[in-house]
């Protein structure tokens, strides 16, 4: 009995102890360590401090690490900045604040290495801590330089884990770095095929780090990861250098090794008893030289039969930093998959490029395919019908500041003030020049440096920002290779819409069929009761109040200046005439010939977007004279113009 109650009394004891530690406690413990610590011996500290359990360790830790830890005379660890001639301190258990005279401290200066130390164990703590930035911070920093010791300090943390998408993290990251540092093969292996699927670039990097290699050479192949042999004449001379450097053959006599060492034993005219004014010959040259290494004056002569003869004798080779042949199998086998994906998804983002292109050239094409197909005028103003559109929208963001209220606002007015804009030139000028398109393109071509000019006198030579909804900000991201801008997307939806609702104007409408009437047959619509001048005057107004709301939507994404037009008119004339003059299928088929052409054409040469434009034009000019009216061809007036 009185056995049993000395036992509870030593447990209650030692308990009332532990629960009684605090950090000073133990870092006096180890005071010396702490005041100078060294790399090898530091672990034994923070192996403590983290067995300890104490909440007060992550703090002392960070700013042990940035030099904010003080040491009294008396051995009392401290937390403090300088301020002034004081020091402005906390203690390390109860955060109360202090002040101290310098002179009575020491500030403790870790070097690089114990820091870095300091830092890992610091992380381990940060995993788990209550504060998800702490966590978020711990587990950026683990991404940047991954170690072996924090696989598992991090595995431990990912089931107490709250937070979804940090979560996630965690686990992506572990996966990472159990392809490198699992403790066995198989766990290594299973992490490695995981990876066959995930396109990130963190996981090409992993896979890539794993098939490291190096160049090496021997005189026969070592028992080792050998990644391929190599062809040791396909670059001879470098072979042989290499050969040279790992001291296996000596090193070959470059020609500005054999001129110095000819010049410097040149004696009474001659270089070992060859005459000078003979060394202009290569074949002299090599004889004396050959000479002088008989003698022991220079280094043996290498020839090409000599270095071919080294270069049989030895085996070239890449060999793999990993050891292990099946780990560095299934990282090849997995990287292949990871690249087909990678191709694959490149070839998709492209396509989506090039449809986003391709939208944008429909929108800024089809008001001038209207135009031009029924009435046939070659309207070189079209570009300043958008630049009027995207200014419009910038007007209408001044007068209201809510990018989504003002972006509604602006497409109608935009369309309004177009459409005004078209019909007023129609009747002025236009009217007055059918069936003369030579004077056509004259005049339009100088209304447009009017509205140019025009523009700048108001709005300036700067450009001025549409800014789009917050909703419209940032990408559709599907992977790390796979990505397109909302502004294209909304882009891609409102030439769409148009599409949809000019097919619907045309076909089943009244003004539709008056329209296509007056295309193809205008005499007889005439005589059906049709005015041809009131059906051209609304066709140019639609066709401007679209490149208005073109505007708009380009003006999102594209700067707004006086000259943007400019930067559009080409491609509109290219995507009508390739399409087909007149028909909105034709447009549709141009626009997306030149986009996905383009973007081809990008694909080979990203960096150069005007060459991609120039080569374009040239395929265009090729292609119509093989196909002179387009994809579409139109039938009735303007298919005969």
């Amino acid at each position: 009995m009185h056995r049993l109650l000395l036992a509870c009394f030593m447990v209650l004891t030692s308990l009332t102890a532990a629960a009684s530690q605090d950090l000073q406690t133990l870092l006096q413990t180890h005071a010396a360590e702490i005041a100078k610590p060294s790399r090898n011996s530091v672990g034994v500290v923070l192996d403590d401090l983290a067995g300890s359990g104490l909440p007060q360790v992550t703090a002392f830790l960070e700013s042990w690490s940035d030099k904010r830890v003080w040491q009294k005379s008396d051995g009392l660890f401290y937390i403090g900045t300088k301020e002034g001639d004081q020091l402005a301190l906390r203690d390390v258990d109860t955060d109360e604040a202090l002040s101290g005279d310098p002179s009575d401290y020491k500030q403790l200066r870790p070097n690089g290495g114990v820091r870095r130390l300091i830092g890992t164990a610091l992380v381990q703590f940060q995993l788990s801590d209550p504060d998800v930035e702490r966590r978020s911070t711990a587990v950026a920093s683990i991404a940047r330089r991954p170690e072996a010791s924090q696989l598992a300090p991090l595995l431990a943390s990912i089931e107490g884990e709250v937070d979804p998408v940090l979560k996630a993290r965690k686990v992506q990251l572990a996966n990472f770095m159990s392809a490198r540092f699992a403790e066995t093969a198989q766990e290594r292996i299973a992490a490695i095929n995981s990876l066959a699927s995930d396109t990130s670039v963190e996981a090409r990097a992993v896979l890539n780090q794993i098939l490291q290699f190096e160049t090496a050479v021997a005189k026969d192949a070592p028992e080792r990861n050998i990644a391929r042999l190599l062809d040791p004449f396909e670059n001879a001379d470098a072979r042989y250098a290499q050969l040279a450097e790992a001291d296996l053959v000596p090193q070959a006599s470059t020609d500005k090794g054999i001129r110095e060492v000819l010049e410097a034993n040149i004696s009474q005219g001659r270089i070992a008893g060859f005459p000078t004014a003979q060394m202009s010959d290569p074949d002299l040259r090599a004889q004396a030289y050959q000479a002088l290494a008989v003698q022991g004056l220079a280094p043996p002569l290498v020839t090409e039969e000599m270095r071919d003869a080294a270069l049989r004798e030895h085996v070239f080779y890449d060999v793999y930093d990993e050891p292990d042949a099946q780990i560095t199998a299934a990282a090849e086998k997995a990287l292949k998959s990871v690249e087909g994906r990678v191709g694959r998804a490149q070839v998709a983002d492209l396509t989506l490029d090039a449809l986003s292109l391709a939208s944008i050239f429909f929108l800024a094409a089809i008001g001038l395919a209207i135009t031009f197909g029924v009435m046939g005028v070659i309207n070189m103003a079209h570009g300043e019908f958008i630049m009027m559109g995207a200014y419009s929208g910038y007007v209408v963001q001044l007068l209201i500041p809510n990018y989504t209220l003002s972006i509604i606002v602006a497409l109608p007015v935009a369309f309004a003030l177009t459409f005004a804009a078209g019909v007023a030139m129609e009747r002025l000028v236009i009217r007055w020049l059918y069936d003369r398109p030579l004077e056509t393109l004259l005049a339009t071509f100088g209304i447009s440096i009017v509205l140019q000019q025009l523009a700048k006198n108001i709005f300036g030579t700067q450009a001025r920002p549409l800014t789009s909804p917050d909703w419209l900000a940032g990408a559709w991201v599907l992977n790390d290779v796979i990505q397109i801008s909302y502004i294209r997307i909304a882009i891609f939806v409102l030439a769409l819409t148009f599409l949809v609702l000019i097919l619907y104007i045309l076909k089943r409408t009244r003004l539709g069929l008056e329209v296509r009437a007056v295309t193809q047959n205008p005499g007889m619509a005439s005589s059906m009761g049709i005015n041809p001048d009131r059906i051209n005057m609304l066709t140019f107004g639609l066709g401007s109040g679209i490149a208005g709301i073109a505007g708009v939507a380009i003006g999102l994404y594209a700067k707004v200046t006086s000259e943007m037009g400019s930067d559009y008119i080409v491609q509109s004339f290219m995507t009508v005439v390739v399409g087909g003059v007149g028909n909105v299928w034709g447009t549709l088929a141009g626009a997306a010939m030149i986009g996905f052409g383009q973007k081809g054409i990008e694909w080979f040469n990203p960096s150069n977007t005007l060459a991609a434009q120039t080569y374009m034009i040239l395929f265009v000019i090729l292609f119509i004279q093989f196909r002179p009216k387009g994809i579409v061809a139109l039938k009735g007036r303007a298919a005969g113009d």
